[in-house]
């Protein structure tokens, strides 16, 4: 299985690279499936595999003039302080068991796993709703800042509970919020993905055994991945693979969570 699991990593990189976010989504379903971690840990591996991956892209968008810092450091305010105490005191009281109703066990995997095939299908209908959202939204005025801290917690939440970057939430909220072009919020969104990542990540040193030469090698070839994508996606239509990955991320989540109920 590790052989298609470097294949998945790759194809993480390259769909991160076509559309510019939404691949990482699929991170802790290969990480559990195809390298048989356990679901706490994926999400963990999870958290720097996105984070490195996105501060890349988010690298290059700044480069190109396309990323906010302004707004990214006020959106960050929350969201990284909010992943940072999920990851360092509530992750490691989650129990094994965490309820038994009428004969039915409610584990830390099989509600990991759910939770995360309920997300799969909102970023799904995110990336494929992502179409409506048009270049041409005036700017507002004043950035609305409490708006802003409350949205970073919501993402903080998201980011900590299960290791997704979220951006399939960010940049609908960047620019029908902020009325930032959909280029700049893309690039902004990468270096707030970033940043609440990687800031988890150090939060969860010390709760598990990091196996670094497994996540370096992942890490490398998603980072690769991405490239490849650069390249492919001057050749295709950004809006049309946004919405086929969104009904592929579809399909897939759907499938994790029949799976995962049918196994109760």
């Amino acid at each position: 299985m590790d052989v298609y699991g470097y294949f998945a990593a790759a194809l993480i990189g390259v769909s991160l690279g076509l559309i510019g976010g939404g691949g990482s989504i699929l991170t802790v379903p290969v990480l559990v499936y195809l390298f048989g971690l356990s679901p706490l840990l994926a999400t963990s591996y999870s958290l720097f595999i996105v984070g490195s991956t996105s501060l890349l892209g988010a690298v290059n968008n700044y480069r190109r003039g396309f990323v906010n810092v302004k707004v990214a450091f006020l959106f960050s305010l929350s969201s990284i302080s909010t992943v940072f105490l999920i990851r360092k005191f509530l992750i490691p009281l989650i129990p094994k068991t965490i309820i038994t109703v009428y004969g039915f066990t409610i584990t830390e995997q099989l509600l990991t796993m759910v939770l995360f095939a309920l997300l799969m299908l909102v970023s799904a209908i995110g990336m494929i709703r992502n179409g409506e959202l048009k270049e041409t939204i005036p700017r507002p005025v004043k950035q609305p800042v409490f708006k802003l801290l409350c949205y970073g917690i919501g993402i903080g939440l998201t980011t900590g509970l299960l290791g997704a970057g979220g951006g399939f939430l960010i940049i609908p909220t960047l620019v029908l919020l902020l009325g930032l072009d959909m280029k700049e919020a893309v690039g902004t969104s990468l270096l707030i993905i970033a940043l609440n990542s990687l800031v988890g990540f150090v939060g969860d040193l010390g709760h598990f055994t990091i196996n670094w030469k497994f996540l370096g090698a992942i890490s490398s070839i998603a980072i690769a991945g991405i490239f490849i994508g650069g390249y492919l996606a001057k050749k295709f239509d950004e809006e049309r693979l946004k919405k086929s990955f969104g009904i592929f991320v579809l399909i897939m989540g759907a499938g994790i969570l029949i799976k995962e109920l049918l196994a109760l």
